[in-house]
């Protein structure tokens, strides 16, 4: 390291753990600022202050972890980095946290035994990717959808009278634009704005009270589809 502080392009390469060609790619993309900050000292020879580290760090998890292009990295860190690292740290919270309880699986075998679902029922649901099981068997969520479905099919809901597997799609499609809306708004209002190990517990702490209100606004929007179709008829 130079008497300054600054980094030679080995040094920066070692200390963020990213070659040097990659963050030569780095630089000429502008993900690196625009130049200001690195000294050159001759047309071979340049220094590049210790910030950079973190920052390359960062662009190459989201490269890496989340599959973004440059340059929507390159937009985040443009308008503001420190939130861009509060995003990625608030995500890997809230991941790590719900991947906690994902960490026991159930064979296939034991929740056909449990909860008396056939094979079949379980192929078609995993292919649907309503089930996501892996080599070691289902998780926790697998488990409580397979738990639900058998409850429906004990109460009659069943091929007898045309309630099938991929009945399932209707929810898991209209869940998937209110969780893509949800999360949107989570990182909005939380990212940066709060410790991210209290903003996981905030969100651990909300999820009963959602599940209620969900619960709720479907049975009273059932009641006035209802309503209203019975009105249509005159």
């Amino acid at each position: 390291m130079s008497q300054n502080g600054l980094l030679k392009m080995k040094e920066l390469a070692e200390a963020s753990g990213v070659s040097a060609g990659t963050i030569k790619h780095y630089l000429r993309e502008g993900l690196l600022g625009d130049g200001d900050e690195v000294v050159k000292t001759s047309r071979n020879m340049a220094y590049y202050p210790p910030e950079f580290v973190e920052r390359i760090r960062l662009i190459k998890q989201l490269q890496e972890e989340r599959f973004m292009p440059l340059g929507v990295i390159k937009s985040m860190l443009d308008e503001d980095p420190q939130r861009a690292q509060a995003l990625v740290e608030l995500e890997d919270r809230i991941l790590e946290r719900a991947l906690a309880g994902e960490r026991k699986r159930v064979s296939a075998a034991e929740l056909r035994r449990r909860y008396d679902i056939p094979r079949e029922v379980l192929e078609r649901l995993a292919k649907l990717e309503v089930l996501t099981p892996t080599s070691r068997g289902y998780g926790q969520r697998d488990v409580e959808i397979v738990e639900a479905i058998s409850r429906f099919r004990a109460g009659g809901y069943d091929e007898r009278i045309g309630f099938t597997v991929y009945d399932t799609l209707r929810y898991k499609r209209a869940l998937e634009e209110l969780v893509k809306e949800e999360v949107q708004v989570l990182m909005d209002r939380l990212a940066g704005e709060m410790d991210p190990d209290r903003a996981v517990e905030l969100i651990a702490a909300g999820t009963e009270p959602l599940n209620d209100l969900i619960a709720a606004l479907h049975q009273k929007s059932l009641v006035a589809e209802l309503r209203r179709q019975r009105a249509a008829r005159g």
